[in-house]
């Protein structure tokens, strides 16, 4: 662990030897809340895939996106203590960012199209005359998305993007399993 002012800083052999121990997230909170907060690091990795696209879902803006992100993270390790593993991790800290997510919104902020989600659908390796189909699909799908009312666009991006089932899409944004 290299050493920067007082805190110390994980370098990739100590996230690699920490990863490879398989650790679940709850467990990595407890190591945390023991005092290794460097392990933290770990969390963010784990998750920020999904909360990067649950947020940008919300706010279709990449910069508020990030900003969203980092308060989400910050939020997490300030209450972290608040985690008491009635859920998982990943919805608690899900549910975070959503809230996050809302609140900025709701404040006015700019919001633009979802075209870099569906960005994810077209492949280099395929042929010309598949990407074409490619793109003209990713039109089709962005529009579709985009009119979408923004719980049900959060909510398709939860269950059809990330692959998250009823139960933890409920939990993530705090509402019935029904709805």
């Amino acid at each position: 662990m290299a050493q920067v002012g007082t805190a110390r800083v994980m370098d990739e052999t100590d996230v690699s030897r920490v990863v490879e121990t398989n650790l679940s997230d709850e467990e990595v909170v407890e190591r945390v809340k023991d005092g290794d907060t460097d392990l933290f690091e770990i969390l963010m990795r784990r998750h920020n895939q999904r909360l990067y696209r649950v947020v940008r879902s919300i706010l279709r803006d990449e910069a508020e996106t990030e900003d969203v992100l980092q308060d989400a993270y910050v939020r997490a390790f300030a209450h972290l203590d608040q985690f008491l593993g009635r859920a998982r991790f990943a919805t608690w800290l899900t549910r975070i960012a959503v809230y996050e997510a809302l609140y900025r919104q709701k404040r006015g902020r700019r919001l633009v199209g979802i075209e870099d989600l569906i960005d994810t659908l077209e492949s280099p390796e395929r042929g010309p005359e598949n990407r074409a189909s490619d793109g003209e699909l990713r039109e089709v799908l962005g529009a579709s998305i985009d009119r979408l009312s923004d719980d049900f666009r959060t909510v398709f991006v939860l269950r059809d993007v990330e692959g998250l089932s009823t139960m933890e899409t409920a939990e993530s944004l705090a509402i019935p399993e029904e709805t």
